[in-house]
């Protein structure tokens, strides 16, 4: 690792993830300020190191000779989501009271679903991120099949 925190392995892979934000210095403080990350870069790219991964966020833009024919963009309906980040906690009821207090608005409190405890917040793009605690699955008890599968 190279450059105080920076994600850029030496060598093999690093798992980043890169977010299209409105606003690249509100983003940068619901991360930093509610989710406890901390800042590696504060612009092109914002960067931020939340628990053993990195959050990378920039504005959106148009295609570039690298990806020809992509336009990156904010979420536009929250009612569709077609990937999250899923965060996992040792202790989600703590986690869920400290950033609350902190002004994260979670879609329902953490919900016991058998095979762990999970709810979910958005950021302030409307990106969904789901927090979980591992439960029944430590004890073989896994998460029922998608609605509509056998």
């Amino acid at each position: 690792m190279q450059r105080d925190g920076f994600p850029a392995p030496d060598s093999g892979l690093l798992l980043t993830h890169f977010l299209t934000v409105a606003d690249v210095a509100r983003s940068r403080a619901f991360y930093s300020d509610v989710l406890g990350g901390e800042v590696i870069l504060e612009e092109n790219p914002c960067t931020i190191r939340l628990a053993n991964g990195w959050i990378i966020m920039n504005p959106g833009g148009g295609p570039t000779p690298d990806k020809p024919d992509v336009t990156l963009r904010p979420p536009t309906d929250p009612s569709t989501v077609s990937s999250f980040l899923n965060l996992r906690a040792a202790d989600i009821e703590a986690t869920h009271r400290e950033w609350s207090a902190k002004g994260a608005e979670f879609l329902t409190p953490p919900i016991d679903r058998g095979a762990e405890l999970r709810c979910y917040l958005r950021d302030p793009d409307g990106y969904l991120i789901e927090v979980g605690q591992a439960t029944g699955m430590l004890h073989g008890v896994y998460a029922d099949p998608p609605a509509g599968t056998s």
